[in-house]
């Protein structure tokens, strides 16, 4: 809980240091008590960027739902010169919080009459600030995209059904798995598209049938007669019927097993949900959002007694909304489902929600009925450039695949496996089209009759559209919609969009991951640093001329100094750096050290290399600090992708498809077609939306990109406007402001003002 400030944060988020008072525990039954009141400074809570679970403790408390019980905790507030409260939290403690808050003047007289504070307590502890961010793993709050928690539970939930799957699909098995969610099925649909799962039961949208276990049945057997060895049913906790009937796993592997004759079995993931480091997305969040509050706090100071406010996430932007409308509406939403208002319910949830179901439903319904007549099917192409493996009806590893004639026709069960493995399926390297190559590319696309393109990659992409689009002119083979989807692969080239590089875009497919696999790296090298006592790593990144991966990173783990090209290094400012180092070191407490990252891009600068950034430190930090180097190089285009990554997968190709169905000489979709109603949700989360204002549909040839506040199809004019060459990335950033930000955290913005 921060106290006011004579010197507020700044728009870039520039703060003096100060303490704050944790309240910890909550003490149950016996109120808050002075012990459990802890002074915490800078380093104190430097720690805890990479731990889980609350570690300042939480419980329930039944006598704060008193009002005695409220006035002694408004006393201890008082006595320990507490005027501002940040709650993290789910809808209770925010209702509590904003409950003591408006009782607070009636506390405040009611202890001066009893003598227990005085006059000019009362005076300067007059008004009580409340400020609430949401940390719930059910992703369950109204008016926010996504709580602190959620991204983590997630990704603990897609580790247990990724092992389950193997397991499943060797013996040929049904698993139910249960997650947790009352009444909110966010981590159970999420799941469902980051795993590949058959079916998901979510409480916001019962089935619609009466018989849903005929429903489900079907769904299995289509899925298994096309090949299928395993079936994956993932159920919400809450999961209800439309006449309200739980649904529980135990019944729904029952009927599979009477029914399907399946060998069906029940994992219930439990508390393995609220466990485990936090997630970089999720470390990312919370640090954004705690500074918010720190500056929400700070403003209403100046104006006491406004209405409290809820810090949030909506279309990647942080926000402020009313706490307690938030908490109303996510009430609301409760009684929704009660009232079997399920339409209303799904409205009350941010839009990605509903499309986000939609997605799921048009990956996993292997209908025959909604298919297109033959002749009007799209044969669509994929050809990937140094990125992310995807599939469709005809795949290439690239453009020499596709001159070699090494085209694969890929059916649902031959890339069903493909959502929880890293690198490239379909293989790639960097052969771009060429006045060489040129024939033999347009009579390969001739030979198998392809109708559109799909063309994952990052500058590669962009320059073969930009070579194409030169000579479309003189072949009649180039008459095809084509859509490039900024993605990377785990086994391309240093230089692909793991950077998130591509114009316009503030996202590509894989830098999540990347982030998640530097984060859990450097989790680790910061350990050795804190046991070999006073250590600095200098850690070096792949990104090329692009910092994206460097920043983020550096911002996810707590880095005390990040480099990247964007900002230049030189020999003043690595001295800066050294300065900082060292007074950080002198001011750690006698045989205690956290240890510190300097994390920079490996193109951050052609002379000052990671070696040699090492040895200067080594020199300079004599008798305070040594320094080593670590350079992760390959190892962050690996690993399995991250659910976050594999959601946006989902929902980036389907508008991706839409995109080339809306512009394919072949009309008239069927009913359930993905053209016939792309998904439509906020910019930045699981499933995208097309913005109508900009799809960029004036053109046959775009890149799908996240800008603004919505997604849309970026025209190829206009992406190469905006791209910079000569350095491989775009000509403005989103993320170059993060930079106060990260050295604001570290302590050096207040190391530079002598605070």
């Amino acid at each position: 809980m921060p106290k006011t400030s004579d010197r507020p944060l700044s728009t870039n988020f520039i703060s003096t240091y100060f303490g704050a008072d944790a309240l910890k525990d909550g003490e149950a039954d016996s109120e808050l008590r002075g012990q459990h009141i802890v002074r915490v400074g800078w380093d104190d809570v430097g720690p805890f960027l990479s731990e889980g679970g609350t570690l300042i403790g939480t419980q329930r408390s039944q006598s704060f739902r008193l009002l005695e019980g409220r006035r002694k905790a408004a006393l201890n507030l008082i006595t320990h010169g507490i005027n501002a409260l940040v709650v993290c939290g789910g809808d209770g403690s925010l209702t509590g919080a904003d409950k003591l808050r408006a009782e607070w003047p009636e506390h405040v007289n009611a202890l001066l009459a009893s003598n227990e504070i005085s006059a000019e307590q009362a005076n300067t502890y007059s008004h009580l600030i409340i400020v609430g961010l949401v940390g719930s793993i059910d992703n369950d709050m109204a008016l926010t995209d996504v709580t602190i928690g959620a991204p983590t539970a997630l990704h603990r939930i897609c580790e247990s059904i990724d092992n389950i799957s193997s397991t499943a699909s060797s013996h040929s098995r049904a698993f139910v798995v249960e997650v947790m969610g009352r009444n909110c099925g966010w981590l159970a649909l999420m799941a469902g598209m980051s795993s590949g799962a058959d079916y998901v039961f979510i409480p916001e949208k019962p089935p619609a049938y009466d018989d849903w276990e005929h429903e489900l049945c079907e769904a299995l057997r289509r899925h298994r007669e096309m090949g299928k060895r395993k079936s994956i049913v993932i159920v919400a906790e809450g999961a209800i019927d439309k006449n309200l009937q739980p649904i529980k796993a135990d019944y729904i592997a029952t009927i599979l097993t009477e029914r399907l004759k399946l060998d069906t079995r029940v994992t219930t993931l439990g508390h393995t949900q609220r466990g485990g480091k936090p997630c970089a997305y999720d470390r990312i969040l919370a640090t954004l959002q705690g500074i918010e509050a720190v500056k929400a706090v700070l403003e209403l100071a100046q104006t006491p007694g406004g209405e409290s406010p809820l810090i949030g996430l909506r279309e990647n932007q942080i926000i402020r909304v009313p706490l307690m409308k938030a908490v109303q509406t996510t009430q609301e939403l409760a009684k929704a489902i009660a009232n079997k208002d399920f339409k209303h319910a799904m409205s009350l949830r941010d839009t990605v929600y509903q499309t986000s179901f939609d997605a799921f439903a048009a990956t996993t319904r292997l209908d025959e009925r909604i298919k297109l007549p033959e002749s009007q099917r799209m044969r669509i192409g994929i050809i990937q450039l140094s990125l992310l493996g995807s599939s469709s009806k005809h795949a290439s590893q690239d453009w020499t695949g596709l001159m070699d004639g090494h085209v694969e026709e890929l059916g649902w069960l031959r890339v069903d496996q493909w959502t929880t493995r890293g690198g490239s399926e379909l293989g790639t390297n960097r052969t771009l089209p060429s006045a060489e190559n040129i024939e033999e590319i347009v009579g390969r696309l001739k030979m198998f009759r392809i109708d559109g393109l799909l063309l994952i990659g990052g500058f590669e992409v962009l320059k073969s559209l930009k070579f194409l689009d030169e000579v479309k002119s003189q072949h009649a083979a180039l008459d095809i919609p084509m859509v490039h989807l900024p993605g990377q692969s785990a086994r391309s080239h240093r230089q692909s969009t793991i950077s998130n590089n591509v114009p316009l875009t503030e996202w590509s497919l894989g830098s999540d991951t990347s982030i998640n696999v530097l984060v859990e790296a450097c989790d680790a090298i910061r350990q050795s640093a804190s046991a070999s006592r006073s250590r600095v790593f200098v850690v070096e990144t792949q990104g090329g001329e692009c910092g994206y991966i460097a920043m983020l990173g550096a911002l996810a783990t707590g880095a005390a100094v990040v480099h990247t090209p964007e900002h230049p290094v030189g020999l003043e400012q690595i001295t800066k750096d050294v300065q900082f180092l060292k007074r950080r070191f002198e001011a750690d407490r006698k045989g205690r050290s956290l240890g510190r990252l300097l994390i920079r891009s490996d193109k951050a600068s052609k002379t000052y290399t990671n070696e040699f950034v090492m040895r200067i430190l080594n020199e300079e930090g004599r008798g305070l600090f040594d320094a080593r180097q670590v350079s992760l190089g390959h190892t962050l285009q690996g690993a399995i992708p991250s659910p976050r990554d594999r959601t946006r997968a989902v929902g980036l190709s389907i508008q991706c498809v839409g995109f080339l169905e809306r512009h394919s000489k072949k009309k008239t979709p069927a009913e359930g077609c993905a053209s016939e109603q792309p998904p439509a949700v906020m910019r930045n989360t699981s499933v995208p939306t097309l913005d109508p204002r900009g799809t960029g549909d004036e053109q046959m040839w775009g890149t799908i990109v996240i800008t603004g506040s919505l997604v849309r199809i970026a025209n190829l004019d206009e992406i190469v406007a905006n791209a910079d060459f000569a350095n491989r990335r775009g000509r403005n950033a989103w993320w170059l402001e993060l930079k106060n930000v990260v050295e604001m955290m570290a302590g050096k913005k207040q190391d530079e003002l002598g605070a």
